[in-house]
């Protein structure tokens, strides 16, 4: 007996027939010139919930052709910033009118449990709120200390077309750290989201037309990575792409986008650390650390994959991670009570199980879970929660990023000794400390080589706090006014006031 707490099928009623999920370039919905279309089955249930077009190379040029004309005419970018934020915040209020069949459809393709969604998606009308208030307070620099007859002022003006490629973890919310930001600044965009979740992407095309967004501003296309993907990042007529996902993806999407040298954001992977020294709340900690492993079933970019626990108390800080991993409600992602929901895809899952049997191979012990997890009336794809110990820092499972409900558990003596570890990876962006010494704290803080810190905490964020990693967790940062940023070229103007100016020719 597992001794888990598992939440069998609901017997929730499933949507009568799939979503229809189409393109939407320059303003109208289509299918693809070949008819290709793909089908998404649910991993928690197993049917299809939706049906999408496939598109390809003749679709993306068409796509980047719109949002190509759509900037340079100015009909969005030559907007005031007044303008463009009134149509953000009519979004704002649209996705909050249709979150029950937003969150219904991301719960049926991604596996999250529907209260996650349900939050996710109501909450990211708060982004689009934040970016609306910047696209008011936009504004550069001026220098007027130059000489009195001289002055020069600073412009940040939109970089015009951006591509913008989601992932299938988060898809609406990271959509929603992207694309407001990106209209905010004025720029007029192509939206790729992934083929395994493309229907609230497409739900939110519907919520643009209804703002009143302009035709062409943001154009929608469906598909895979090649070769729509492939071509929102190599097409000269893109300024930027933005791209959230795996490192490896991210590498070939910089490397494409290289040949026109246009800008590339990144947002990429995390092996992501919290050091628990013996100071701490124990008790709040271990709740973090249940919470930052298994939340969205550890398929998360800022999961919190692994602890680094003081030798003092990792005996006892481990039981209680445990302990606490038994109560955590994993099962049908339609039942509200559900905590953690299904993995993505059964190669996804068997990959998780690949990197926990491969560390009990090297020695690693498993002191909970490690294998698929039954869940009555449904499918094979759930994951138990799993926790190893007496891992090695050498071992894969500690330095690669698994992407399931799998902690791994290391120890540490010292500060620097914890840092070292913290360091030891080819990822950098988030880290956590838990200590009541704010010494500790600041110190872990100031040494972590991570975009994001948190002390007492993991995960909290807010829409005016900037993300993003170093290392091999990405380039450029989302959110926040730097978020904002990303998008704007800067644009020096200097002027000189009357005819100051001494010839360079001298009369001869």
């Amino acid at each position: 007996m597992l001794d888990l707490t598992i939440i069998p099928a609901s017997g929730t009623a499933l949507p009568a027939a799939p979503f229809q999920a189409r393109h939407l370039i320059d303003g109208q919905w289509c299918d693809s010139a070949d008819g290709a279309v793909s089908e998404r089955l649910s991993p928690s249930h197993g049917v299809v919930v939706s049906r999408a077009a496939k598109g390809g190379k003749p679709e993306a040029e068409a796509a980047i052709a719109a949002a190509r004309k759509a900037f340079d005419d100015g009909r969005w970018s030559h907007l005031s910033g007044k303008a463009r934020a009134a149509v953000l915040l009519k979004v704002a209020d649209l996705i909050e009118a249709n979150v029950e069949r937003m969150a219904l459809l991301e719960t049926l393709e991604s596996g999250k449990p529907i209260a996650q969604a349900r939050g996710e998606v109501s909450g990211a009308a708060d982004l689009w709120r934040y970016a609306a208030a910047l696209a008011r307070t936009l504004h550069g620099d001026s220098h007027n200390s130059l000489g009195e007859d001289m002055l020069a002022v600073v412009l940040k003006e939109p970089i015009g077309v951006v591509s913008v490629i989601t992932p299938w973890n988060f898809p609406f919310w990271i959509l929603s750290q992207k694309l407001p930001f990106a209209l905010a600044a004025g720029c007029t965009c192509v939206v790729k989201p992934s083929e395994l979740t493309p229907s609230t992407t497409v739900m939110l095309g519907e919520l643009l037309i209804e703002a009143g967004l302009p035709a062409g501003v943001v154009n929608i296309v469906l598909g895979y990575g090649q070769p729509v993907g492939a071509t929102l990042a190599s097409d000269a007529r893109v300024d930027m792409v933005t791209f959230t996902g795996s490192t490896a993806v991210g590498r070939s999407i910089a490397a494409a986008a290289s040949a026109t040298l246009k800008k590339v954001a990144l947002e990429l992977g995390g092996k992501n650390p919290q050091v628990i020294f013996p100071d701490a709340d124990l008790e709040s900690a271990a709740d973090a650390v249940v919470f930052g492993v298994y939340f969205n079933v550890g398929q998360c970019c800022n999961s919190g994959s692994r602890i680094i626990v003081h030798e003092d108390i990792a005996e006892d800080f481990t039981a209680r991670v445990v302990e606490l991993s038994r109560k955590v409600a994993f099962g049908d992602p339609l039942d509200p009570a559900t905590q953690v929901g299904a993995i993505v895809t059964p190669e996804h899952g068997a990959k998780i199980d690949a990197y926990v049997s491969a560390a009990r191979t090297s020695g690693a012990r498993v002191a909970l879970g490690g294998g698929v997890l039954q869940v009555p009336g449904l499918g094979p794809q759930f994951y138990q929660p799993t926790v190893v110990t007496h891992v090695t820092p050498d071992m894969a499972i500690a330095r690669e990023e698994v992407f399931g409900p799998v902690l791994t558990v290391l120890t540490f003596r010292t500060l620097d000794e914890a840092l070292a570890l913290v360091n030891d990876a080819d990822y950098g962006l988030s880290a956590g400390v838990w200590s009541e010494n704010i010494h500790t704290c600041l110190a872990f803080a100031r040494g972590a080589q991570a975009g994001t810190v948190w002390t007492n905490t993991w995960m909290d964020g807010f829409p005016e706090v900037t993300f993003g990693g170093v290392k091999q967790s990405g380039l450029g940062r989302e959110i926040g006014r730097y978020g904002l940023d990303e998008f704007m070229e800067i644009k020096s103007l200097v002027m000189r006031i009357g005819r100051t100016r001494e010839p360079w020719v001298r009369p001869r």
